[in-house]
């Protein structure tokens, strides 16, 4: 059977390589064969959460973290001196190569063809997707549909008082596809993102800035990875001086997310120069990354000055900021609007519920980032390839997985700005470590044909290693204030972390340990009393879902429930609470709530 995949972004990817690896063809449409895996914005993977949906898409079998490794020009793990649920990979990449890397890889896998040219409309049959128009006329028959459109659904660019139809940069916006889509009732929302100006780096005074340099001894994304991941650049940190505030406030004006020129609504977490003046007035100061994009071009990507203002401003800017006053701009900062889909239209599969076999994957649904992007289309491939077949739908739990947080969240609460993952929505965090993702997913991944064997076994090898140090740990021994403790014990306590505890007994408590295999065993003796809670709490849910609704149960009496929820309650009156789960909207506090009120009422009834 056969799967057509619009757009080659990070969704496209990994949507076409599972649709791939699960013995389907997949077709991969694209406007220009160039741009696979184009890094449209900052040319870099990983960070608090996005790392962590990056390791779970390589225990999927997955291609981004093995892309990121071999292209990697920076690696640096993030928070390393905190718990290891909220470490995470970071790495900056050289985006040529990794957008080369993505080309060479799809072109020579096995069930993949790539197809240069614009979608024009999706074609329905019978309240079923079968293929797709092209805009020179052809069309592609296909069993399913996944689109994966990023942010050119009627895309605009806006620098300034100049607009012009773009999916990004000088690209052409796919407009056709968005009016169909529209005409068929999907309901859409205006989102905008944006990106800063980019630099030559010969221009730029390094000695004003402060090295960020990556770590001595990095550590890669992927499992697939067995060689020595490098560094070989170093970024830099600098700070806006005052002026730079008093040059956006006299130029407000002429920006179109205040001109009133831009509807879509911005990412609040990734906020434009302008909007972190507008927003914190107080502040003088504002800092900024200079990351560079690659080893053999000269752009580098000043991180934090994102922009819609008119390039004239943003020489002002740059020219008020020590160390970039000399600077060559490169390429302008630009914002971009776009149409995005109300994701609450969705299935958990990431399939619509208007019209079967049409998938919805990435920036579409209204996310924000690559990582994002690329665990949505992962889900959506293997989705397709499974309905096909027949077999169950793969729909990760919010305990399983952050792509499982993800989706929930996205198909349950739908968005009102782009989304963004981070550990803080996931109230399973202690147990969605990058650590762990193998353990998590990597019997799913060999179930669906996307793992080899050979490598699921020499990961499950890797994984008794760590669970055999644990068990040695809870019999050795060691003095600790005069008091023999056991390792474990030891470990437990606030005071120490492994390294504390390797210094105590004078010897490894794994050889040839890797901070994964640390961050393991931290994790699963520091957590365990907590992760012990949280199954408790986990199990009770799965349980809950079996139970039945009184079909006369008056939601308004519901403490707790917005109106929203309630109505929504009342029209669909589901017969059970897995029921109540799979409606748009209702959240797991809901479901909780429910729960509760049946409790105090069977309590209040009983004789």
């Amino acid at each position: 059977m056969r799967i057509i995949v619009v757009g080659a972004g990070h969704a496209g990817i990994e949507a076409a390589y599972a649709v791939a690896r699960m013995g389907h063809d997949a077709v991969l449409v694209t406007i220009h064969l160039e741009a696979i895996g184009q890094m449209s914005c900052n040319p870099s993977i990983g960070g608090i959460a996005k790392g962590h949906l990056v390791k779970e898409i390589d225990a999927m079998g997955g291609i981004m973290g093995r892309a990121a490794d071999a292209t990697g020009i920076h690696f640096r793990i993030l928070n390393r001196s905190k718990g290891p649920a909220v470490r995470a990979t970071r790495t900056q990449n050289d985006k040529v190569s990794y957008r080369n890397f993505m080309k060479h890889f799809l072109e020579n896998q096995e069930n993949i063809s790539v197809y240069q040219s614009i979608t024009s409309a999706i074609i329905i049959e019978n309240g079923r997707a079968t293929g797709v128009r092209l805009l020179e006329g052809g069309e592609l028959k296909g069993d399913a549909v996944i689109v994966t459109a990023g942010t050119f659904l009627d895309g605009k660019i806006y620098i300034g008082n100049t607009v012009y139809s773009a999916g990004r940069s000088n690209e052409p916006a796919s407009i056709q596809l968005a009016h169909q889509i529209r005409q068929l009732g999907f309901q859409v929302v205006r989102l905008k993102t944006g990106t800063p100006m980019r630099l030559h780096s010969d221009t730029i005074d390094w000695q004003q800035f402060e090295p960020q340099p990556g770590d001595e001894h990095p550590v890669p994304f992927s499992l697939f990875t067995r060689f020595k991941v490098k560094n070989h650049v170093t970024c830099y940190l600098g700070h806006t001086p005052p002026a730079v505030a008093t040059i956006i406030t006299d130029n407000l004006d002429k920006s179109p997310l205040y001109s009133g020129k831009i509807d879509g609504i911005g990412p609040r977490y990734c906020p434009s120069i302008e909007d972190k003046i507008v927003k914190f007035p107080q502040r003088l100061s504002h800092h900024f990354y200079l990351e560079p994009e690659g080893l053999d071009n000269k752009e580098v990507y000043v991180n934090g000055l994102s922009s819609s203002l008119p390039v004239e401003v943003q020489r002002q800017i740059l020219d008020a900021i020590p160390g970039l006053d000399h600077s060559l701009m490169m390429r302008p900062a630009y914002a971009i609007e776009y149409d995005a889909i109300v994701p609450t239209q969705l299935f958990r599969t990431l399939e619509t519920r208007a019209i079967e076999n049409l998938y919805f994957a990435g920036q579409v649904n209204g996310t924000s980032g690559y990582e994002e992007a690329a665990a949505q289309g992962l889900l959506a491939g293997i989705n397709a390839a499974l309905k096909l077949d027949g077999r169950p739908a793969f729909i990760p739990g919010r305990n399983e997985a952050y792509m499982g947080v993800m989706v929930d969240d996205l198909v349950s609460k739908g968005v009102d700005e782009p989304y963004r993952m981070f550990t803080s929505r996931a109230e399973y965090r202690l147990q969605l470590r990058e650590d762990n993702a193998f353990e998590r997913l990597g019997g799913y991944a060999l179930q669906f044909g996307l793992l080899e064997r050979r490598v699921f076994d020499r990961e499950m090898r890797k994984l008794k290693r760590r669970r055999n140090a644990i068990k040695k740990m809870k019999n050795a021994k060691a003095v600790h204030n005069g008091r023999g403790f056991s390792l474990f014990h030891l470990l437990s306590m606030p005071e120490f972390d492994y390294d504390a505890v390797e210094r105590l007994v004078g010897e490894p408590l794994l050889k040839n340990s890797t901070l994964s295999d640390i961050s393991y065993i931290e994790a699963a003796i520091k957590y365990e009393g907590y992760i012990k809670i949280q199954e408790k709490d986990i199990q009770k849910l799965k349980k809950l879902e079996q139970a039945v609704l009184p079909p006369d149960l008056d939601y308004y009496q519901v403490m707790g429930l917005s109106t929203e929820i309630r109505q929504k309650l009342t029209r669909f009156r589901p017969a059970t609470f897995k029921a109540a789960m799979s409606i748009p909207g209702i959240t797991p506090a809901a479901i909780n709530a429910i729960s509760i009120h049946l409790t105090l009422l069977a309590k209040k009834n009983r004789p």
